[in-house]
């Protein structure tokens, strides 16, 4: 629960706990933020850290002056790739122990090879797309790697994904950071694109329970 509370607290003050962060470790804090983006999108035991509205308080950040722009893209598009390479790997290795024992836990081999037809045909729209739906975009990465999707396939699909999703919310940060409502209610902000963020998953839920009734 203790943990739960931390996450909670520190989505809703983002802001000001990237701020003491920053005070802390000064140019070090380029390390923590990397190591962020790199868990929650490389390892699927870690798919509640703040994705999309950390990239928008990081932004902000960069508008007062804290954070180098000119750094924190780079930093940031390295850290979703590599994520993106080590969540693959882990799968491709626990994929193969499936296909050579038939199962593994909750993983079962025919459902690994729906799994690779399925992102065979919907590869581009579903890694893409993954990497702005919380939760989805770290396990997307495990689940291509588990379906044995060609790499070369993967990774260019990942990282038009990053190019696309890394800039998109660190500028919004950097450009609508200066609005004084914004700065002030980053924590606001922040829950309000989880929400969004969300809705696709909570949508086709619906959608999947209502065809299961009728």
């Amino acid at each position: 629960m203790e943990i739960i509370s931390f996450i909670i607290d520190f989505i809703i003050h983002i802001d000001v706990h990237l701020k003491d962060i920053f005070e802390a470790l000064g140019p070090w804090t380029y390390v923590i933020l990397f190591l962020i983006i790199f868990c929650e999108t490389g390892l699927v035991v870690t798919p509640f850290l703040p994705g999309d509205s950390f990239l928008f308080a990081t932004g902000v950040m960069a508008a007062v002056g804290n954070l180098e722009l000119v750094i924190l893209i780079p930093l940031l598009l390295s850290a979703a790739i590599i994520g993106d390479t080590t969540n693959y790997f882990i799968g491709r290795t626990l994929g193969d122990r499936v296909y050579e024992k038939g199962k593994m836990l909750f993983i079962n081999k025919k459902h690994l090879e729906k799994a690779r037809d399925f992102y065979m045909k919907n590869g581009l729209k579903a890694i893409i797309m993954a990497r702005f739906v919380p939760i989805i975009r770290t396990f997307a990465p495990f689940v291509a790697g588990v379906s044995t999707m060609p790499y070369g396939t993967f990774i260019r699909y990942s990282i038009i994904g990053s190019l696309i999703w890394v800039p998109l919310f660190t500028l919004a940060g950097f450009f609508f950071g200066e609005i004084d409502f914004i700065a002030e209610n980053i924590g606001l902000i922040g829950i309000g694109i989880i929400v969004v963020s969300v809705l696709p998953i909570i949508i086709g839920f619906l959608r999947s329970r209502k065809k299961t009734t009728v």
